[in-house]
C-alpha cells in the first residue's frame, strides 16, 4: 500500500511507496521519460504493478496522458485524479498541478510547479514539465531561467545534470543568446551524448545562424546516439532535413522525409507536425510533394483524435485543408477565441491557393504567433506562408515588410526563389 514508510529517489527526494522496488521502478520510469527513452509507459506500468496506489506513479500516469496531447487521454487524466491519495506536501502539490492541467489552465500548472521547485529545486519532474509547458506557451525567458536556477542547486556530479544543462541551452537559444546556448549545448552533449535534447539545442543555434553545413555535420556525427531515442528522433531527422532545405537542397530534404521522418508513420501529434511543416516547406521551395499530403491527412483524421495545443491545431489545419475541431478549454481555448482560429483558417486558405485571404488573416496575427508556442524555427513556417501569400496575391508592400521583419532576426537567411521574387 502507498501509506508505507517513505522512500527516496536517486536525487534524494521523498517518495511514498509500498516498497523499495516500487520506488525504484517509478524512478526508472521518470528517468526514461527525462532521457527520451522508448518505454517510459512500460516502466511506469511495472511500478504500478508493484504498488497500484503509489501517489507519484499515478500522478506521472496522468501527466503522461496529457503529454500525449489527445482530448480522450486528457479525460482519462481527469478520471484518474480521484484515485490518488497524496501523503507528502510535494505529492499534494503535484496532484494540484495535474488538476490544473485537466482544466487546461497551463499558466496555473506552471505556477504550482514553480512552487514545488522553490521548495525542491531538484524535482526533475516539476522542472521538465514546467519547461515543456513554458515552451508551448511561448515563454522563452522561463524556458531559459527555470533550468538556470536549477543548475545552481544541482552540481555537475549529480544525476541529470547534463539534462538540465541541455534544457538551459535550448532556453538560451530561444532567448537569442546563441553563443552561450552553443557552449552549453556542446558541453551537455560532451557529458551525455545520448541526450537528444542537447544535440537538438546546438542544432537550433546552427539553424538560426544559417550554418547549414555545420548543422548537417553536427547532427550526422551524433546520429548513433540520438536515433536510439523515442519519437523525438523524428524531430532530429526533421532538423537535418531542414538544414538541407535551407541550404538549397530540397531534394535531400524530401529523401529524408521519405526515409526517416515519415518512415515509421508515427501518429504522435508532434511527429505529425514535423511531417506537415516539412511538406509545406518543400512546396514553398517548388517541390511537387504529390500524394504525400493525402497520407498525412489520413493519419491526422484516423489516429490523432484531436488536439489540445494551438500549435498542433494550426499544423493539422494545413494537413486537412480544413479547420480541425478546436479545443475550447483553458489557455488553448482562449488562444483560439483570439487569433488561433484565424491562424488555422489562414493555413486552410493557403492550401487552397486563396493567397489574398491567407495574407489577410495572417498579417494581423503575426505579432501574436509566439503565443502558440513552438520554437523560432518551427514558427518560421507561419511567417514563410504569410510571405508567400503576400507575394502570390501581389501585395508587394506586405511582402517587403515581412522580409524586413524576418531579416531582423535572421539577417543572412537564404530563401527559395519563390519567396524572394518580391525583390525584383
Amino acid at each position: 500500500m502507498a501509506a508505507a514508510p517513505a522512500h527516496r529517489d536517486r536525487l534524494g527526494l521523498e517518495l511514498t511507496a509500498a516498497s523499495g522496488d516500487a520506488a525504484r521502478a517509478y524512478d526508472d520510469a521518470l528517468w526514461e521519460y527525462v532521457g527520451f527513452g522508448r518505454d517510459p509507459g512500460g516502466k511506469l506500468k511495472a511500478a504500478l504493478a508493484l504498488d497500484d496506489q503509489m501517489p507519484l506513479a499515478l500522478i506521472l500516469q496522468g501527466y503522461f496522458f496529457h503529454l500525449m496531447g489527445l482530448p480522450s487521454l486528457a479525460k482519462k487524466a481527469r478520471d484518474l485524479q480521484v484515485k490518488i491519495k497524496p501523503v507528502t506536501s510535494r505529492e499534494r502539490a503535484h496532484l494540484s498541478s495535474l488538476g490544473a492541467w485537466c482544466d487546461g489552465e497551463l499558466e496555473r500548472v506552471c505556477e504550482i510547479l514553480e512552487g514545488i521547485l522553490a521548495e525542491h529545486p531538484r524535482d526533475m519532474l516539476a522542472l521538465k514539465l514546467s519547461n515543456y509547458l513554458y515552451f508551448y506557451m511561448g515563454n522563452a525567458a522561463a524556458v531559459r531561467d527555470g533550468p538556470a536556477r536549477a543548475l545552481g542547486k544541482w552540481g555537475e556530479g549529480a544525476p541529470g545534470y547534463a539534462h538540465v544543462l541541455a534544457l538551459h541551452a535550448f532556453g538560451l537559444e530561444e532567448s537569442g543568446d546563441y553563443a552561450a546556448a552553443e557552449r552549453a549545448g556542446r558541453r551537455a552533449t560532451e557529458l551525455n551524448p545520448a541526450d537528444p535534447w542537447a544535440v537538438h539545442s546546438v542544432a537550433h543555434v546552427l539553424e538560426m545562424q544559417d550554418r547549414e553545413k555545420e548543422g548537417v555535420a553536427w547532427i550526422e556525427s551524433l546520429t548513433a546516439h540520438w536515433d536510439a531515442a523515442n519519437f523525438f528522433r523524428f524531430h532530429l531527422w526533421w532538423h537535418l532535413a531542414l538544414m538541407h532545405w535551407a541550404g538549397g537542397s530540397p531534394d535531400k530534404a524530401l529523401a529524408l522525409y521519405d526515409a526517416r521522418i515519415w518512415a515509421d508513420g508515427s501518429n504522435e501529434n508532434l511527429s505529425l507536425c514535423n511531417d506537415i511543416s516539412m511538406l509545406a516547406r518543400l512546396e514553398l521551395a517548388g517541390v511537387d510533394v504529390g500524394d504525400h499530403w493525402d497520407a498525412v491527412a489520413k493519419v491526422v483524421r484516423e489516429n490523432s483524435g484531436g488536439s489540445v495545443l494551438a500549435f498542433v491545431d494550426a499544423h493539422y489545419a494545413l494537413a486537412l485543408g480544413e479547420v480541425p475541431a478546436l479545443h475550447a478549454e483553458g489557455l488553448t481555448g482562449r488562444i483560439h477565441a483570439g487569433f488561433g482560429r484565424a491562424l488555422c483558417e489562414a493555413m486552410v486558405a493557403w492550401r487552397a491557393g486563396e493567397h489574398a485571404r491567407a495574407a489577410g488573416l495572417l498579417a494581423p496575427a503575426r505579432t501574436q504567433l509566439v503565443r502558440v508556442g513552438g520554437s523560432h524555427a518551427q514558427r518560421d513556417l507561419f511567417v514563410l506562408i504569410l510571405l508567400d501569400s503576400a507575394i502570390q496575391s501581389g501585395n508587394k508592400s506586405l511582402a517587403k515588410t515581412i522580409l524586413a521583419e524576418r531579416s531582423q532576426q535572421r539577417p543572412s537567411s537564404r530563401l527559395p526563389e519563390r519567396l524572394t521574387a518580391v525583390k525584383e
